[in-house]
């Protein structure tokens, strides 16, 4: 269990970096509330978005791709978390998007950015 909670950690700090480098704003990591959980909340500068992001990191394809992970009851999970941020932070008239980072850690590093996954 540690070694899963290291690699998730590691694929949330690669995915930081690859967003910064893309002209994201790093907002938030890690937002928890009762409604669930988002890894990463941040700005698209580009397109003045704010951006929902869900991080899943595979050290191997044992378990198919990080993305078929985000089942409907993580999507649930994350629209109700999102709905909450909006609500504390007052947020209103900024277009919301949701997206998956995928991190591959092989013998290298690969990674993979679905936008706009609902």
């Amino acid at each position: 269990m540690y070694f899963r909670k290291e690699i998730g950690i590691w694929g949330e700090n690669l995915a930081c970096e690859y967003l910064e480098k893309n002209n994201y704003k790093i907002i938030e990591r890690n937002f928890y509330c009762r409604q669930g959980e988002i890894d990463i909340i941040a700005k698209d500068l580009n397109k003045n978005e704010l951006v929902f992001l869900e991080v899943k990191t595979r050290s191997n394809f044992k378990y198919g791709n990080p993305a078929d992970s985000v089942n409907k009851e993580k999507t649930k999970h994350m629209v109700h978390a999102i709905k909450y941020y909006i609500y504390k932070n007052s947020i209103k008239n900024i277009p919301i998007r949701i997206d998956v980072v995928e991190v591959y850690i092989t013998k290298s590093c690969k990674i993979n950015h679905i936008k706009q996954i609902l």
